[in-house]
């Protein structure tokens, strides 16, 4: 699928240098401006999937204030045009946080690479965010739910609570042990002993959370899982809170 792109840039000369090289490369220029004001306007009317801004442009607003005010309205990515590559400028620039810089004098292979890294980044931004507000929406309710979402392979995985076996610290990560497979996701213990409801797991160790249900025995070294071969180690300060949640004959 072809790009939509605008172009802000107030040279002629350049602006057209910039659509026939963007044309050649396959892109799509579906409107063009020398001003900022008239950047916005184009930008709100043709909702563009990408625009290439010049930073210094001629009129009451220049290409960082067009493209804050784009950005306001419209989540699109902004590649910035300069040939002002000093600090004071690339600081006031980054405000706005654009997905690139292209440096004038450029080369076509400048264009295409900046294009296609904003156009990707900004794609894996977007599932991002709907991957976080949907994991924000469903933690509401973790420490009293029959499941959990689990990121797996790009992908958010439905576990059901009773399938987990045991929980397992690993450095910065968790495993999920289940009955058919397991997780690794970047979290905390304490974190996931929140989000897990207490009426069936307890933590039993610094490094593993247990699904009570799960326990088949327990032996002198630690408990034994059912459906797994893991025997789980139980540290001194958790095993007071152990006794107190079997029933003992």
């Amino acid at each position: 699928m072809s790009v939509n792109i605008l172009v802000t840039e107030d040279e002629s000369i350049v602006r057209k240098d910039i659509e026939r090289s963007l044309k050649k490369l396959g892109y799509n220029v579906i409107g063009s401006a020398d001003t900022g004001e008239k950047a916005i306007e184009l930008a709100l009317q043709l909702k563009p999937d990408l625009a290439l801004m010049d930073i210094m442009l001629k009129g009451p607003l220049t290409g960082i204030e067009a493209a804050n005010a784009i950005k306001k309205k419209i989540d699109i990515p902004i590649i910035f045009l300069t040939a002002y590559a000093d600090e004071s400028t690339l600081a006031k620039a980054k405000v706005t946080e654009p997905h690139g810089y292209i440096l004038k004098p450029f080369k076509e292979i400048d264009i295409h690479t900046s294009i296609e890294m904003a156009i990707h980044k900004h794609k894996k931004e977007k599932e991002f965010k709907v991957e976080a507000d949907l994991l924000k929406t469903m933690t509401k309710h973790k420490s009293d739910a029959d499941y959990l979402f689990v990121k797996h392979n790009s992908a958010l995985v439905k576990v059901k609570v009773e399938n987990i076996l045991f929980v397992e610290a690993l450095k910065d990560y968790v495993v999920i042990h289940t009955i058919d497979d397991k997780y690794t996701i970047h979290s905390t213990m304490k974190d996931i002993e929140r989000k897990l409801p207490s009426r069936y797991f307890l933590r039993v160790h610094r490094s593993f959370i247990v699904n009570m249900d799960k326990i088949q025995a327990i032996a002198s070294n630690g408990l034994v899982i059912e459906q797994s071969d893991k025997e789980l180690p139980i540290g001194g300060s958790y095993k007071d809170q152990l006794g107190k949640r079997i029933n003992l004959l």
